[in-house]
């Protein structure tokens, strides 16, 4: 039997834009790997009346409803019982629940328990109940009138938790199959000329599936197959992925990889190889995106940020016949910024970013959205040209760093340097 889902988030915060609904992305990708068919998100406040409505409607289009949140010890933590009322289900007293709230405070706060907390201890009649041991609101699960709910605390870490050591194990007793992924990840070619490319193939796909999710200068290919068995889901996945990797060529930069960055990185592992950067309009984006990897320490040496003028000339060496013949926003100026990283560091190969991410020219009337990358290697030195025109500021510099690693996976692979 299949079975569709709709995840209900409890929280005032969440509507104000305070705190990000992580839960919901976490409790989707759970749900898929045990081929439980997400359709739905909601997320409402702290209010019993909109809870309640939100409930209904959740029973009447979904046989399986999550919630997170609203299950701790305050007066607004209502959503057992706001849940139990929609379902017609009294709330029925554990003690030895609440004494294992109790034992938690005196172990883990080195406090009394206050009386407070006696809700939590309480739970809708025949749930399954589900310990948590990393904080004092356990959670639960019940089936009525041919409807599966799981409740769920809302910080992020008690939700996971027992999302992985209860939750799942219950969710998956109700699928029989599972729901397995590949994401082809490319650089180089915009959505909407990826699906011209692909749309004949995409519209006739079923099982497996094809669909396409835009980032900057990025697309992201999302294969998924449902069946039986991750094994067999995954033969049916086996030939998608090969095909629309052949038909796209050096475009991709990997499959299940989490970012450009971490394509380098583990190209550079492969080859034995170390890398730096000498960066200015990007401002250090480049270095952070790389010593943010683990294992970074195996193959970056480091980078400089240099901003002004006299940066390039006395720490990079670029000359100052380059500088003022051709100014800082050159190709040339690009490939000796690349030389003197390499130079300094010691480095394999290095990258280097020089532009104009605005919101004005520069002095020598380049416009918003000029950028040069420079690559030196053993090979020689490489540059590509960007003009990324009059974006905000923030997406040039991101932009313009994603390009970066482009040109230097595409070296580092063996493709060629060009886009």
């Amino acid at each position: 039997m299949s079975h569709t889902a709709e995840i209900i988030a409890v929280g005032t915060e969440l509507l104000l834009g305070n705190i990000a609904n992580t839960n919901a992305q976490e409790l989707s990708q759970a749900l898929s790997s045990v081929g439980i068919n997400v359709y739905w998100h909601t997320v409402v406040g702290d209010n019993p009346a909109r809870l309640a409505e939100a409930v209904d409607i959740a029973r009447r289009r979904a046989d399986v409803i999550l919630t997170t949140g609203g299950l701790g010890p305050t007066y607004d933590d209502l959503t057992k019982q706001t849940v139990c009322a929609a379902f017609g289900l009294p709330l029925v007293f554990h003690p030895e629940i609440l004494e294992g709230i109790r034992a938690y405070f005196e172990k883990n706060v080195h406090l009394t328990m206050p009386e407070n907390n006696r809700p939590q201890a309480e739970f809708p009649d025949g749930a399954v109940i589900f310990p948590n041991s990393v904080g004092t609101a356990p959670g639960c699960a019940f089936q009525c009138d041919g409807v599966h709910v799981v409740m769920l605390p809302g910080p992020p870490f008690e939700m996971r938790t027992m999302l992985r050591d209860h939750a799942l194990p219950y969710l998956r007793t109700l699928s029989k199959e599972v729901i397995v992924s590949h994401d082809i990840m490319t650089f180089g070619l915009g959505e909407s000329p990826m699906e011209e490319l692909l749309r004949e193939r995409m519209t006739h796909m079923e099982n497996p599936s094809l669909a396409t999710y835009a980032k900057p200068s990025e697309v992201r290919l999302r294969a998924t197959a449902k069946a039986p068995t991750a094994e067999a889901a995954e033969d049916m996945l086996r030939p998608v992925v090969d095909e629309v990797c052949a038909l796209l060529g050096d475009v991709v930069y990997g499959v299940d990889v989490a970012s450009l960055e971490a394509a380098c990185s583990a190209l550079l592992r492969e080859r034995g190889m170390t890398l730096s950067s000498a960066e200015s309009c990007t401002g250090g984006q480049i270095a952070q995106r790389m010593t943010a990897l683990a294992g970074a320490s195996q193959v970056y040496r480091g980078g400089v940020v240099s901003y002004w003028t006299d940066m390039k000339a006395n720490v990079l060496g670029v000359s100052r016949e380059i500088l003022d013949q051709y100014g800082a926003v050159s190709e040339q100026t690009a490939r000796a910024m690349a030389q003197g990283a390499r130079r300094i560091t010691g480095a394999d190969v290095a990258v280097s970013v020089t532009g104009v991410a605005g919101p004005d020219p520069d002095e020598r009337g380049n416009g918003v959205g000029l950028v040069f990358i420079g690559l030196d290697t053993p090979e020689g030195t490489f540059c590509r040209r960007c003009d990324f025109g009059q974006r905000r500021r923030d997406r040039i510099q991101e932009l313009a760093a994603n390009h970066a690693f482009d040109l230097l996976r595409r070296y580092l692979s063996g493709a060629p340097l060009s886009r």
